[in-house]
């Protein structure tokens, strides 16, 4: 594995893995993300916050037990816990690592993502492009990622094949970037944000498994499913009427 430092030096072998912050939202995630955090853990990755947005389980006592440090954001939103696990980073992370807390991600992929981080700034987790991350999307998901990526496309022309939640980007792009979505449309917002930003962005194949315990606030309804994708298309609007007006 291979880090690049955030001054652009040679890169830093596996030692460099202490410069890699990892933000896991989480709610009412009990059953699995004992289990996310060792495999982090296993990785070399000891830089783990969890960010509690209002679980009712004692996820985040869980997250403590199994070495992460654990924040509580009481006000929902994905956008919102993963901007405040980032307010509480110390100044010697260069990376940050997105993953989900169900246990859906196949972190032993991840030594693929440090490999890129030498010509990349943001990296992606494609799941669109294995069979078994297409044979766990939902249809609903699947068409989902297909409109957004298209529109994303149309409005600013960079073709993305997913909006997966396992990503890893370079924090000053990331502070660059100014993310202001606090709810589901922070992914993107980020996605978007990087196109215009002139970011180096590399999307990589990574499994994908349904997930392993709880229950999804997104996908798991049809409800839930609508009201993404309003999330999602609302958020490009605004955002591509804010780049027409710069």
């Amino acid at each position: 594995m291979v880090l690049v430092s955030s001054d652009g030096a040679k890169p830093l072998r596996t030692a460099g893995l202490e410069t890699v912050a990892v933000i896991i939202p989480v709610r009412n995630e009990a059953t699995t993300i004992g289990q996310v955090i060792q495999a982090l853990r296993s990785l070399g990755l000891d830089q783990v916050w969890v960010v509690d947005n209002g679980s009712s389980d004692g996820s985040g006592a869980i997250a403590a037990v199994a070495g992460a440090q654990v924040i509580r954001e009481p006000v929902a939103g994905y956008g919102r816990a993963c901007w405040r696990g980032l307010q509480n980073l110390p100044p010697t992370i260069d990376w940050v690592l997105f993953c989900d807390g169900d246990g859906s991600d196949d972190l032993s992929q991840l030594p693929q993502f440090f490999d890129r981080t030498a010509t990349a700034d943001l990296i992606l987790g494609n799941r669109c492009a294995t069979q078994a991350g297409r044979a766990c999307l939902t249809t609903v998901q699947r068409y989902g990622n297909g409109l957004a990526t298209g529109l994303i496309f149309l409005g600013w022309g960079h073709r993305y094949r997913d909006l997966g939640p396992l990503r890893l980007i370079r924090r000053k792009a990331l502070d660059r970037m100014q993310v202001r979505d606090r709810g589901f449309g922070w992914t993107v917002e980020m996605q978007v944000r990087a196109i215009e930003c002139g970011l180096r962005i590399c999307e990589l194949p990574v499994n994908y498994y349904r997930r392993q315990g709880g229950r999804s606030k997104i996908s798991g309804t049809i409800w839930g499913s609508l009201q993404a994708g309003v999330i999602i298309c609302s958020t490009l609007a605004r955002l591509y009427w804010r780049k027409l007006w710069r």
